[in-house]
């Protein structure tokens, strides 16, 4: 009963010499600008012989704020307006256009600083179609809220609830409109394309804007606040590497053509990066052959996305907080099963128990273990898989306890075996199929799971699902969702023969051969008398 505990702890442990190098972390976003600038910092910073690894797509900005204060993360790139309106809750006047100076005094109780302007502006907007403006007669916000259109609004999570987001925007302006539920940033832009919806926020440098000939509503009376990008960092990083090689470096033209690059040419957010390094290195420089390249086909480029370098990083990471979270739920559940069936009445309230966790919505569960464990990535993933995988487990060594006949418990009593020896000797074996079930259901449940835990920078196969949402990149999304479905299919047969090495031969063995070696001999038959 032990074993599983063992397997979870060695699993634990492979994760211990990638700390050992101490890589600074870099962070970002889900939104595709946030991606390529954190790694355009993270290749910055192997360049200058500092080792650094991306943590892609961990949240919304409470997350970020949260991993920096852990020291989950070392840096993230941000913008001056959410910084003083998110992090900072600064309102009214000092809110307006405080100094990067100003903004570091206000920063540096949190431990943090706002270093490295990278030269452009990205504020948020509202877009329309450029046909559907013109034909309402809509260019600014102003306009906006003077329309009686019954207008269909698709804005992100994010938005909404922002302190410089709907609500406030809705109030400035008098907007007379209901924005229903929440879209991904990147598939609003694909729902305003088919005409599902008709305003969305935007980023003012997204390359969606040019490709989709959307109008952007000019703010007429300047409520969002100046977004000038930068890098955040924990206090006591070292901003020097970044500083000489991105300060200043990127307009606006300049990052709406990488974000295009990412959303419209398919390049990967490497690519995207490493042309632009290319790009600001000196002019001998040979241009980087991606760049004069042909567009490829969705069917190269699938195959580009499915075999990239990371994937057997992917893989590794996504294997171990499933079969590292089964073992720790192994180790938990089935004792919890047994004693489930030995105590009725506690059984009933550990089934509850177990099914509640069940239905706890994985994002809000994954929120409250950040909070609980005080940082993100691997541990809090791995302790809510490892509850999700409890309930069939828990639930099949009760079925399969239950299921053994009274007489079987009752003899072994009454040759005078112990309970605990009638339940290692007999129910437990006895039941070992359908305990083995529930384990194999599990695995298979959390190999989907696991890829929520890209969340919140645990790796696995969901980086490459979040970051294809982020572009619109079906291909993306086709690399990270084909291969973990393989996987399911795969530890479904691998535990099917696993259950035939572990419990088929042994029956056989037990019923055959080793049983008549065991037998006493049989007496002879008695001879008829002559």
């Amino acid at each position: 009963m032990l074993a599983p505990f063992v397997i979870a702890i060695g699993l634990l442990g492979t994760i211990l010499p990638a700390r050992a190098a101490d890589p600074v972390v870099v962070g970002s976003k889900r939104f595709t600008e946030s991606y390529v600038l954190g790694e355009i910092a993270r290749q910055v910073l192997v360049e200058a012989g500092v080792p650094a690894v991306h943590r892609q797509g961990l949240g919304n900005t409470a997350v970020m704020e949260q991993a920096l204060a852990t020291g989950s993360i070392a840096v993230y790139p941000e913008y001056t307006g959410t910084i003083v309106r998110e992090l900072l809750k600064k309102e009214g006047a000092e809110a307006a256009a405080p100094s990067l100076e100003q903004i570091n005094l206000w920063l540096a109780p949190k431990g943090l600083k706002a270093a490295v302007p990278l030269g452009f502006n990205n504020s948020y907007a509202l877009a329309m179609r450029e046909d559907d403006a013109a034909r309402l007669g809509i260019a600014t916000l102003s306009d906006l809220a003077k329309t009686r259109e019954p207008l269909r609004f698709g804005l992100s999570h994010e938005f909404l609830v922002r302190a410089d987001g709907w609500n406030a925007l809705m109030a400035a302006y008098g907007l007379p409109f209901t924005p229903g539920s929440g879209l991904d940033h990147g598939l609003a832009y694909q729902a305003l394309a088919r005409k599902q919806v008709d305003v969305v926020d935007a980023y003012t440098t997204d390359a969606q804007i040019a490709r989709l000939r959307l109008r952007v509503l000019r703010d007429d009376r300047n409520f969002f606040p100046r977004y000038d990008a930068l890098l955040l960092m924990r206090a006591t990083l070292d901003e020097r590497p970044l500083a000489t090689a991105l300060a200043g470096r990127i307009d606006d033209r300049a990052m709406q053509a990488m974000n295009a690059e990412a959303e419209i040419d398919g390049k990967t957010f490497d690519q995207v990066a490493r042309d632009f390094l290319a790009r600001n290195k000196a002019a001998a420089a040979s241009p980087p052959a991606a760049a004069t390249a042909a567009r490829a086909t969705q069917g190269q480029r699938f195959l580009d996305r499915l075999l990239a370098p990371d994937l057997p990083r992917l893989l590794r990471e996504h294997l171990t907080l499933v079969f590292a979270s089964v073992a720790i739920a192994t180790a938990i559940g089935i004792p919890a099963g047994v004693l489930a069936a030995r105590r009725p009445r506690l059984g009933r309230a550990l089934m509850a128990l177990v099914g509640m966790l069940q239905t706890v919505p994985s994002l809000a569960l994954l929120a409250f273990l950040i909070a609980l464990v005080g940082a993100i990535g691997f541990v809090p993933a791995l302790l809510a898989l490892s509850l999700y995988a409890l309930l069939p487990i828990v639930r099949n060594t009760h079925a399969g306890l239950a299921s053994v006949p009274p007489g079987m418990r009752l003899a072994g009593l009454a040759l005078g075996l112990r309970s605990g020896q009638v339940l290692r000797g007999i129910e437990l074996p006895l039941a070992a199929p359908t305990i083995f079930a529930g384990i194999q259901t599990a695995a298979v449940l959390n190999v989907g799971v696991a890829t929520v835990a890209t969340f919140i920078g645990a790796g696995g196969l969901g980086e490459r699902i979040v970051a294809g949402l982020a572009v619109n990149d079906t291909a993306y999304m086709l690399a990270g969702a084909i291969p973990a479905a393989v996987l399911a299919l795969v530890t479904q047969w691998g535990f099917d023969g696993l259950e035939w090495v572990l419990l088929r031969r042994r029956f056989t063995r037990v019923g055959g051969t080793e049983a008549a070696k065991e037998a006493p001999p049989r007496p002879a038959a008695n001879k008829m008398e002559p």
